[in-house]
């Protein structure tokens, strides 16, 4: 993987504009990875809950004698608690800064992941769950905006997705732990009690990492974004000197309020990140995630560890496929990569109402169902997955970043919520097949945002990205 480097000419060499060595450059580049890796933690917290209560509610249902809509409220307190996460996020993230937010949501994921853990009844356990959510909320809502403005654009895509790639991890860890669980008294515990590990890891990396330099720059710490630059740039000093005035140049003279995101190339702006985040919801990704093992045993399979077996398929589909996905976005673009996806989800899920509809005694239709949630699930990951959160950190303008990504956060947790609230009652009144047909539709609907909308942004500065939305709005 190369970084191109700026290249400065020998009459242009004066002090403090030479090049910097290869081995100062190879540094950089490390500091740069490591520093997007270790934010990208954040998205372990979001997929490892997100994946655990799929196993852990096979058995918190009897244990507490759920009814459809009590269990639906134990998955959607995250998401509930998640849409508050991130409406915090919006006014915290620019007054203490994106690092600092980072590190308060993993000790309130810590928190919540140990009450959840010794929850003597429903309520606790769902309060619990807010908690995490409220945590989960500001890491998705601040960690993508973080990584994006530490990433020089050329790798930008890439870098972003590690948040989505640590999702994807975070999903595969918890059906594996929901395996091994499975079978044990009381193993949903252990299941929900764990997630408080990750959480403690992002807790000590944050610690290591600098402040986004544009952050810095907006609180007026110029040599501090100076010094935050030359830990994760590869270029000399002059191009760093280039980039604090491209920032500066593109920054109001004051942090931008609720007010302003209704100027016109915010609003251009808000259209793709806010309709993404509703459309990668109501796709049913998380209808898949969530009751993966719920859709599988309706299919045939009768254990839960076979279930649950089943859904570790899945787990490593989506995690290989957002490798793929680190590899594409920075080369094919964001717009190709949803056009791909986009239109492999509306064919799985097609597919996987036709396996309902062929029945459950078939042998045929548990492997068309299985193999159909693999197809989605990749589709998703090259896409929509890593795609909206890329998008919701780089289209915005920085004085108005934080509470612009914000929105488009709390709208996907919102409708994150109002899915897997009402996927089950959808099933009660369309039946299985009508269901996933409904969301396969709505896929042929986000084609077709996607073509109409969505720019593309591959390989360019966050300035550039906002030039674009100023030429949209005139």
């Amino acid at each position: 993987m190369s970084v191109h480097s700026h290249i400065i000419t020998a009459n242009a060499t004066s002090e403090g504009e030479d090049l910097m060595s290869g081995d100062a450059r190879a540094h950089a580049y490390r500091n740069v990875i490591i520093t997007a890796a270790t934010a990208g933690l954040a998205g372990l917290l979001f997929g490892y809950d997100t994946g655990v209560i799929a196993g852990a509610l096979l058995q918190i249902t009897p244990d507490f004698g759920l009814g459809s809509f009590e269990s639906g409220l134990v998955v959607g307190a995250v998401p509930l608690g998640a849409v508050l996460g991130a409406w915090i996020a919006s006014s915290r993230s620019d007054k203490y800064g994106r690092r600092t937010l980072i590190l308060t949501s993993g000790i309130i994921f810590i928190i919540g992941a140990i009450v959840a853990a010794i929850s003597p009844g429903t309520w606790v356990l769902v309060a619990s769950r807010v908690v995490i959510g409220v945590a989960i909320g500001v890491a998705s809502a601040v960690a993508p905006v973080y990584i994006s403005e530490i990433a020089p654009p050329d790798i930008r895509g890439r870098l972003v997705t590690f948040f989505q790639l640590a999702v994807t991890i975070g999903i595969l860890v918890a059906y594996l732990v929901g395996l091994a669980f499975a079978d044990s008294n009381e193993g949903w515990r252990w299941m929900l009690g764990l997630g408080a590990v990750p959480a403690l890891a992002l807790v000590i990396g944050i610690i290591r990492l600098p402040s986004s330099p544009r952050w810095l720059l907006m609180v007026g710490r110029e040599d501090d974004a100076r010094e935050a630059l030359q830990r994760v740039r590869t270029e000399g000093p002059e191009a760093i000197e280039l980039e604090i005035k491209e920032i500066e140049s593109s920054m109001s003279i004051h942090e931008g309020s609720w007010r302003d995101l209704l100027a016109p190339a915010v609003k251009a702006a808000l259209v793709v990140g806010i309709g993404l985040a509703i459309l990668q919801q109501i796709t049913g990704i998380n209808t898949v995630i969530y009751y993966a093992p719920t859709i599988i045993q309706e299919t045939g399979i009768d254990s839960d560890a076979s279930s649950i077996l089943a859904s570790l398929g899945v787990g490593i589909v989506n995690v290989l496929m957002t490798v793929v996905a680190l590899r594409l976005l920075d080369t094919r673009g964001r717009r190709e990569m949803l056009f791909v996806g986009v239109s492999g989800i509306s064919i799985s899920l097609f597919i996987l109402g036709l396996a309902f509809l062929i029945g459950a005694d078939s042998t045929f239709a548990t492997v068309m169902a299985i193999g159909s949630l693999m197809l989605f699930v990749s589709s998703f990951a090259i896409s929509l997955g890593p795609i909206f959160w890329l998008l919701n950190a780089e289209i915005y303008p920085l004085s108005v970043r934080s509470k612009a990504a914000s929105a488009g956060t709390m709208t996907n947790w919102f409708f994150n919520f109002l899915v897997s609230l009402t996927f089950l009652p959808l099933i009660d009144l369309l039946s299985q097949t009508g269901a996933f047909w409904f969301y396969g539709a709505i896929g042929l609907v986000t084609l077709w945002f996607c073509w109409k909308y969505v720019p593309e942004t591959k390989g360019r500065s966050l300035e550039q990205i906002n030039d674009i939305f100023e030429r949209r709005a005139r």
